[in-house]
């Protein structure tokens, strides 16, 4: 006999097939224990604050990339310059054109980080490419690295060892305190960064205890997907595994988010070429899949899907959400929700921001931490979720604004697709309370992610199936 064993917070369910292959479940829950369809679920008020990265009505006009540049600049230089007197009263604030030499003084700018092994397109065309050395692809740092500050007057060269070109990005906006060498190079003495945003006041600790589930990388269609594994993430967070105290605890989540890469479609498909009708009714089934499964969560409680780098969707950030029509079955509860990636929400006054990943990747391409988390830390001092975009990672070329400017600290805010779980919290030089979250990829690890709304802490839900005759 084949029996399948999920091991659940210290709880064994053995799944026992039956002669008509549907699965019956026999659990080691005491009798009289409540059913599933008898909870009460707890009601929690939602707002969405994804107008922000909605496209809406803008039409691309053959703009370039230099005005977001422009706005980004505008913008924080406006913010640091307010910052400047009570970090160096003392120190005259200067353009780059109007450096002197060994005349210390403040200088605010964009960053860009020169890079020896960064990816070129041209490179693709160059008759010496072979000589080109071979680069890990996961990371493009090389010790010549060095960073230059630029404004609209002009540009300069940064040097000694205060600032580390590995630990920052092209595209960050901060303030220098320094003096121009010699050689030309702006000597830099100190940096000031824009710090955490100003935070919202946490809601009052003296309340119920209400779980969102974070969930990321189902990659439904792929080799590595897991249906059971999958299923039984839905039995457990809509009440149907479990005790009595499990399924009172299921009856206290209030919200699932979904982080990106619901879905892979098979790469035999996506080769630009014309597809047979067959081909093209395959294509659809991953999706099909996905939302045979949603239903079921939909049916129960309120969920929200963000599209990631393999959904059906565009490219460059900011994704919009999915089509609704995509998703008949789940698409038709009021509960079900396609939002925009990044996506930015409150549960109960409580503010979460999270991307599906891609802004924590790049970063790792282009800079080093300790762990995934100080890249999530390091975007909310430099408020701002993309630093990177457009450089190195794709964005709708904005005319007269930057989306991903960071204007309210969140209280949790999470990174989807990540290779492990990883949480910590930080707080600001004002105060400001923050849980960060990696949510890993489910198809992989087979974890979700269980976060409590009363005190944000967190923990992880691990699915695992094996076989045993």
């Amino acid at each position: 006999m084949l029996m399948l064993v999920l091991v659940l917070d210290s709880k064994s369910f053995t799944y026992v097939p039956n002669l008509f292959g549907r699965i019956s479940k026999e659990t080691n829950r005491s009798e009289g224990s409540v059913p599933a369809m008898g909870m009460e679920r707890v009601q929690c008020g939602y707002a969405s604050l994804d107008e922000t990265f909605e496209i809406g009505k803008e039409m691309y006009q053959g703009q370039q990339y230099s005005q977001i540049y422009f706005a980004r600049l505008h913008l924080m230089r406006t913010f640091l310059y307010s910052l400047v007197p009570h970090w160096k009263p003392n120190f005259p604030v200067c353009t780059v054109l109007q450096l002197e030499e060994g005349k210390e003084c403040v200088i605010v700018g964009t960053l860009y980080k020169h890079m020896k092994l960064k990816p070129c397109i041209l490179d693709e065309y160059s008759k010496q490419r072979s000589v080109v050395p071979l680069v890990k692809p996961h990371n493009f740092m090389h010790p010549d690295d060095h960073l230059v500050l630029e404004d609209e007057s002009g540009r300069v060269k940064l040097g000694g060892s205060i600032i580390l070109p590995s630990e920052y990005v092209t595209g960050i906006v901060v303030a220098l305190l320094g003096k121009e060498s010699g050689a030309g190079d702006f000597l830099v003495l100190d940096v000031l960064d824009a710090g955490l945003p100003p935070q919202i006041q946490f809601p009052l600790k003296s309340r119920q205890d209400k779980y969102v589930v974070l969930v990321s990388g189902l990659s439904v269609g792929s080799s590595s997907s897991n249906p059971l594994q999958f299923q039984l993430l839905i039995d457990h967070i809509t009440g149907h595994l479990g005790d009595e105290k499990e399924q009172s605890i299921a009856s206290q989540i209030v919200r699932v988010v979904f982080a990106g890469n619901l879905v892979e479609i098979p790469r035999r498909f996506l080769n630009g070429q014309n597809l047979a009708s067959k081909d093209l009714s395959r294509m659809a089934e991953p999706v099909k899949e996905l939302d045979i499964l949603l239903s079921q969560i939909a049916a129960g409680l309120p969920l929200d899907i963000m599209p990631g780098p393999s959904d059906p969707a565009n490219f460059s950030l900011p994704q919009q959400s999915l089509h609704r029509c995509l998703f008949p079955g789940s698409s038709a509860y009021n509960t079900f929700r396609s939002c925009t990636n990044p996506h930015c929400f409150e549960l109960d006054s409580v503010r979460f921001l999270g991307t599906s990943g891609q802004n924590v990747d790049d970063l790792e391409k282009y800079s080093e931490a300790k762990d995934k988390l100080e890249f999530l830390e390091r975007t909310l001092r430099w408020r701002h979720l993309a630093p990177t975009a457009p450089n190195t990672l794709g964005c709708y070329p904005y005319t007269d604004r930057d989306p991903f400017f960071i204007e309210r600290c969140p209280h949790v805010y999470f990174a989807g697709n990540q290779d492990k779980f990883e949480t910590r919290v930080i707080k600001g030089s004002e105060g400001q309370l923050v849980r960060l979250i990696c949510v890993p990829k489910f198809s992989e690890t087979g974890v979700a992610v269980m976060l409590n709304l009363r005190d944000l802490e967190c923990h992880a839900l691990s699915f695992g199936t094996q076989f045993s005759s």
